[in-house]
């Protein structure tokens, strides 16, 4: 089975980098740019400033699904009246938007 691993070159705060990433983490990742009406790089360094020693690829995989993470147990939360919780990632985990 081939890799769907992608390797991107991206500009984050100025400088040069590249980025080894799963096709849906760069879609994933896209979609939430588009979002927040920002453009990918702003994105990017924002993850890179966020992110303690974790290397930039893992930063940007964790922040892709604690996006769509907490967007699906916001909209589970209110089809149950405020009460839906999960300990798929910890909420003590530092915050990355």
């Amino acid at each position: 089975m081939k890799s769907s691993i992608v390797k991107r070159s991206v500009i984050i705060g100025g400088h040069k980098t590249s980025v080894s990433l799963e096709a849906p983490f760069w879609y994933g990742l896209r979609d939430i740019a588009d979002m927040r009406q920002k453009p990918l790089s702003v994105v990017l360094h924002e993850i890179d400033a966020a992110r303690d020693s974790a290397n930039l690829s893992s930063a940007i995989r964790v922040f892709v699904l604690k996006h769509f993470r907490d967007q699906t147990i916001g909209e589970q939360s209110q089809r149950e009246g405020g009460h839906a919780s999960s300990t798929f990632i910890s909420n003590d985990a530092p915050a990355l938007s």
